[in-house]
């Protein structure tokens, strides 16, 4: 499992993510932050799984930077 961000069992918060704002989805600009809460109730999601960081952004997870 090459990208850890499609698998919502390797995300939980605390976790130091990156993400892609739905706005962002054309550029590919990724924003960094902590995750607060997962919004994707499936196991898999070939976009990333969804989450809100704890500044209250809310995208797709392209990789996962560091756990505890």
């Amino acid at each position: 499992m090459n990208n850890s961000g499609q698998t919502r069992s390797n995300i939980r918060p605390g976790l130091m993510v990156d993400i892609v704002l739905k706005q962002d989805q054309r550029s590919g600009a990724l924003t960094r932050g902590v995750v607060q809460q997962i919004l994707t109730n499936s196991p898999n999601h070939p976009h990333g799984i969804k989450v809100r960081l704890q500044s209250g952004a809310v995208g797709r997870v392209k990789h996962i930077v560091s756990g505890e």
